[in-house]
């Protein structure tokens, strides 16, 4: 008699252990449909592989209207603690290059080949010397320089032994009528010459800069630099407020979530999710063994 109070609720653990763990396991397998004399047989394929689809796509709908929307990234990558990390990044750099006797030029051939730094620097200086040469030729500077240059050669007259006889009263119709033609001569002279004469200038700017020591740099800069760190967390911010929406369009997470999921095959998915959630599915089953001792100790008394 006793061995019935023993057994029953043994057996109901077991069966309550066992149909678990089949119902678990039915979840992916099989993972296609089976037939027998073209029939096919009931609950084939498992769950998960026949409805992939649905799910792929319910995943990606979820992780980018609830994980990854601009809201969470904006709120993620503007925290107070990501732009510390890029302040402190920044401040790590500069305490390090204090000491780096390197010049710029060879501390850049760590990132890049020197034919990189080669086209940075030539492109850098084509686009200072075009806004150099485009500055000088719409300032008019031949025509400032023309006054100052008579202006300055009047006063002179007129605080020499000329100016006593009236030299300067009779400068003026002459000044009125050189003035221009002078402005209009050197603005000449600009034109013709400033693209050369620029393009040295930042040639041999560009290469001192490149020789200059890292250490050089960024002693006794502090105060540059911390108007750089400012200016480097403004631009970030910008980026990511006026750039994340394009970007979150363009990449379509909704999208690549789903396809993803759809590429990979049963036999990837399966041991994926086995390995995030193995303690809970073996919960699942140890409950049904719980629930099946509960329900065979029960039906003694019944």
């Amino acid at each position: 008699m006793w061995i019935t109070y023993l057994v029953t609720p043994i057996v109901g653990g077991i069966i309550g252990y066992v149909t678990n763990d089949i119902a678990i396991k039915m979840l992916f397998r099989p993972h296609e449909a089976k037939y027998i004399f073209g029939h096919k047989i009931p609950f084939t394929p498992g769950i998960i592989p026949k409805e992939k689809t649905r799910i792929a796509k319910a995943l990606g709908d979820a992780i980018s209207q609830n994980l990854m929307n601009r809201e969470v990234l904006e709120r993620t990558l503007l925290s107070d603690e990501i732009q510390e990390k890029i302040t402190r990044t920044i401040d790590k750099f500069v305490e390090n290059q204090k000491d780096n006797p390197e010049s710029l030029r060879s501390f850049l051939t760590h990132y890049l080949t020197e034919e990189e730094i080669k086209q940075i620097a030539d492109n850098v200086s084509t686009e200072l010397e075009g806004m150099i040469v485009q500055k000088l030729s719409a300032s008019d500077f031949g025509h400032k320089i023309a006054s100052m240059t008579i202006q300055h050669a009047v006063d002179k007259t007129a605080n020499s032994l000329l100016g006593l006889f009236g030299a300067d009263k009779i400068m003026k119709p002459i000044v009125s009528i050189a003035e221009p033609l002078l402005a209009k001569e050197i603005n000449s002279m600009i034109q013709n010459n400033s693209s050369e004469m620029v393009h040295n200038l930042v040639h041999d700017q560009t290469k001192d800069l490149l020789r200059l020591h890292m250490c050089e740099i960024f002693q006794d800069h502090d105060e540059q630099i911390e108007q750089f760190k400012t200016t480097v967390v403004s631009i970030y911010r910008t980026l990511i407020l006026e750039r994340l929406p394009r970007v979150l369009h363009a990449l379509n997470i909704s999208q690549i979530v789903e396809q993803r999921i759809n590429e990979m095959d049963m036999k990837e998915i399966e041991p994926l999710i086995f390995d995030i959630m193995d303690k809970e599915l073996k919960a699942i089953v140890w409950l049904g063994a719980g629930l099946g001792t509960i329900i065979g100790c029960v039906n003694l008394f019944i």
